[in-house]
C-alpha cells in the first residue's frame, strides 16, 4: 500500500546536514525519490551516497538558494532527472545571533538572503510546474522566532522567520485547490544552524541549545505532512522540547 511518501519526488535544500539530511534519509526510506540540494558538494555526496547505499533513490545538487537563476536550473534538473517534481522543502537557513545595536548589516543580508529570499526563490521556481500539473507541495522551515520575536539578539532572524510564515500562509491562500503548503517551525533542534553564532552571542546559543531535540523529530513532523491524502493540507506545525519555555 503506498504510504503517501511512497513514489514522490522530493527536492530539499540546506539537505547535507541537520535537519534536511534527517529529512532526505526518513524520505528515503519511505520510498520517495530525493534531490538533495546544498553549496558544499562533498558533504551532499556523503549523504547521496548513504542514501543510495541503503538502497533507496537519491541524486545530488550543488545550489545557493541566494542565486535565483542557480534555483530554477536545479529544479529543471530535477524534473529531467526524475520525470517530475511533488514537494519541495525549502530548508536551508542562517541564524546568526547579535543585538541590533552592533548593526552589524552584513549579517542581516545573508539571513535575509537565504531564510527570505531563498525561500521566494525556491517557490519561484516550483510553483509554475506544481500549477502546469495540478499538484504540489511546498514546505517552508520557520522557527518559534516565526511566532515570537526572539530579542534581543534575534530580531532580524525573528522578522526573515516572521515573514517565511506569512508568505506560507498567503500562497496556501494564493493557490489552494490541488498545490499543499506547510510551515514549520520548529524550537532548539540539533543542527549545524546553532553555529552561525560568532562573538559574545555565541556562547549564550550554545548553552540554550543544549535541551535541542534531535533533528529526526522534525522530519518525521514533515513526513506526516506529506503523507496525508491530497485532499488533506497541513499547514503549520510547531514543535520545540518539551522543556524550551520560548
Amino acid at each position: 500500500m503506498n504510504n503517501g511518501i511512497e513514489g514522490k519526488v522530493i527536492l530539499i535544500t540546506g539537505g547535507n546536514s541537520g535537519i534536511g539530511a534527517e529529512v532526505a534519509r526518513l524520505l528515503a526510506m519511505r520510498g520517495a525519490k530525493i534531490a538533495v540540494a546544498a553549496r558544499r558538494q562533498s558533504k551532499t555526496d556523503e549523504v547521496v551516497q548513504e542514501i543510495t547505499g541503503g538502497g533507496h533513490v537519491a541524486r545530488g545538487y550543488q545550489l545557493d538558494v541566494t542565486d535565483k537563476h542557480q534555483f530554477e536550473a536545479v529544479v529543471a534538473e530535477v524534473v529531467s532527472d526524475f520525470g517530475q517534481l511533488d514537494v519541495l522543502i525549502n530548508n536551508a537557513g542562517l541564524m546568526p545571533i547579535r543585538p541590533m545595536l552592533e548593526v552589524n548589516t552584513d549579517e542581516w543580508d545573508a539571513m535575509i538572503d537565504v531564510n527570505l529570499k531563498g525561500t521566494l526563490y525556491g517557490i519561484a521556481a516550483a510553483l509554475p510546474r506544481f500549477q502546469a500539473q495540478e499538484s504540489g507541495h511546498i514546505i517552508n522551515l520557520s522557527s518559534v522566532a516565526g511566532i515570537k520575536v526572539f530579542a534581543p539578539g534575534g530580531t532580524v532572524y525573528s522578522g526573515t522567520k516572521f515573514a517565511v510564515r506569512a508568505i506560507s500562509d498567503g500562497l496556501r491562500q494564493e493557490t489552494g485547490g490541488n498545490i499543499r503548503v506547510t510551515c514549520i517551525e520548529p524550537g532548539a533542534v540539533e543542527s549545524d544552524l546553532k553555529y552561525s553564532t560568532t562573538g559574545t552571542a555565541a556562547e549564550n546559543v550554545l548553552a540554550f541549545y543544549k535541551q535541542a531535540i534531535p533533528a529526526s523529530s522534525v522530519a518525521r513532523a514533515i513526513a506526516f505532512a506529506i503523507e496525508q491524502p491530497a485532499d488533506v493540507d497541513i499547514n503549520e506545525i510547531v514543535l520545540r522540547p518539551t522543556r524550551q519555555e520560548f
